[in-house]
């Protein structure tokens, strides 16, 4: 069951929740550009990296399991705003961190409430969104991806370069404040879900949710999705400076590039899944995802003209199957059970994430040159988990085809 929305204030709820979205998507992702500057400042190599990475993603794991308990038994828009205030103070303290290891706790607490804010984005689009345009709902959310990449990846370096690692961190924090104002306005409130039913015990959802066969093979094909992923992406910044040889001056361009091609994608996509079909349509963009993934793991040294072609090939086709996959994990969830699976997905992603940036951090190393080795096997890797989400993603039924 869904809320009936007026068209223009669905525009403005889908809007809204791109808004708080960019905020967490762009603290996430600010962490793999800064790779070389927190490196030198930090005197650290690329498996600390990695785990600095990796401490967000582990963190919003735990929390995804936590929320999963009680995300269900709230309002929807007070349960959101509330995390996005933590995930913002949050935010801040990274920005204030003295050190590595404070730098790494503070971390984790964003992601702890970062993984909550993504899981509830996607419940309350599955809420309010018919079945019919939830991959194109899905899509509009998803240019938060495009925007951050565009807009604020591009300018949080920028300002890291002049003002120092801690200034984008800053960014984020007062950006966060602002989406909060504007979410306290335009997002409607959403009980729908609540019963009155009593349940038996804080895991009682947890179990209903786990003890579906659907859930669990939708749970497995998120987690492929997003373990095929984070093997490449953490380290590709790091990989153009020391190998492709890109200068660290120009990657703002390498994303503004990126993010402006996956930025009139993500509605194309999006549009495409709502007319030809979901799942075909994530199969496709994923067998073309292989690509460049294995060019951009294999590649040597390129002018910044060839670079930008891969690198944006692969932020389209990366990016692009996240969002018929995300309406086909969302619409697998029972609709009363909707918010605790979305929690339990946050915390699969996350631990996809965390675990994917690992692994790849210790398959790979910096040699005496200070060239990076090992990046072929991550494409490899990757390669694998995206062929087996693409198996798995017809075996998935998906509720709610009529509402």
């Amino acid at each position: 069951m869904t809320t009936e929305l007026s068209p223009r204030t669905e525009r403005f709820f889908l809007l809204t929740l791109a808004g708080i979205q960019f905020s967490h998507v762009l603290d996430f992702m600010i962490m793999m550009p800064l790779g070389p500057i927190l490196m030198a400042a930090f005197g650290i190599g690329t498996h600390e990296f990695g785990l600095l990475v990796a401490s967000y993603s582990f963190s919003a794991a735990i929390s995804g399991v936590l929320a999963a308990t009680f995300v269900d038994r709230f309002e929807r828009k007070r349960l959101l705003l509330i995390v996005f205030a933590l995930f913002a103070l949050a935010t801040l303290a990274c920005g204030l961190a003295p050190s590595y290891s404070t730098l790494i706790l503070a971390r984790g607490l964003a992601g702890v409430f970062g993984g909550i804010m993504g899981a509830m984005v996607q419940t309350m689009i599955g809420d309010v969104i018919p079945f019919s345009r939830r991959a194109r709902a899905s899509g509009v959310v998803s240019t938060a991806f495009s925007i951050s990449t565009i807009a604020g990846v591009p300018l949080s370096l920028w300002l890291a370069n002049h003002l120092g690692w801690r200034a984008p961190f800053m960014l984020i924090a007062a950006l966060s404040v602002l989406f909060l104002v504007i979410g306290l306005r335009f997002l409607p409130e959403l009980r729908h879900h609540l019963s009155e039913e009593k349940r038996a015990h804080l895991l009682s959802a947890t179990f209903s949710v786990l003890a579906d066969g659907n859930h669990l093979r939708a749970l497995l094909f998120s987690a492929l999705i997003i373990f095929s992923g984070f093997t490449v992406i953490p380290y590709i910044t790091v990989y153009a400076v020391n190998n492709v040889g890109i200068a660290l001056q120009d990657i703002p361009i390498v994303y503004l590039v990126g993010g402006s091609a996956t930025f009139i994608s993500a509605r194309l996509i999006g549009h495409w899944a709502d007319k030809h079909g979901k799942v075909e349509v994530y199969r496709q963009v994923a067998l073309l995802a292989m690509i460049p993934t294995l060019v951009l793991t294999h590649i040597g040294a390129l002018p910044l003209w060839g670079w930008l072609i891969v690198s944006a090939s692969f932020f389209v086709f990366i990016s692009g199957r996240m969002i018929p996959s995300m309406a086909i994990i969302a619409s697998s969830a029972q609709p009363k059970l909707r918010g605790t699976f979305m929690s339990l997905n946050g915390t699969v992603q996350s631990l996809a994430m965390g675990l994917a940036t690992t692994l790849a951090g210790f398959l790979i190393s910096i040699d005496e040159s200070g060239r990076m080795v090992g990046y072929p096997l991550v494409g490899y890797v990757a390669v694998a988990a995206n062929l087996l989400a693409m198996w798995l993603a017809s075996r998935i039924v998906m509720h709610g085809r009529n509402g």
